[in-house]
């Protein structure tokens, strides 16, 4: 089995993002990494128009916004 490395993609001053926070505390999520796509060109180009974007990258699977805790708890299945 794979382990989980989850990674929220975000903006700075994203209020998609602070919902999608609101939602993570509400799945009881693991621990997961915030990474913000602003000033990374490469991520910029993958997430810009996607953020947030939930990614376990584990097992190379993304979620893409919007999502509820339920979605979560799948993903973390």
């Amino acid at each position: 089995m794979t382990p989980q490395t989850l990674i929220l993609y975000q903006r700075d001053d994203c209020h998609l993002c602070d919902l999608a926070l609101e939602v993570l505390a509400q799945a009881r999520a693991p621990a997961f990494d915030s990474v913000f796509i602003d000033d990374d060109a490469a991520l910029e180009a993958r997430y810009g128009s996607r953020v947030p974007v939930l990614r376990d990258a584990g097992r190379d699977v993304e979620l893409d916004w919007p999502f509820d805790a339920d979605a979560v708890r799948r993903l973390l299945a």
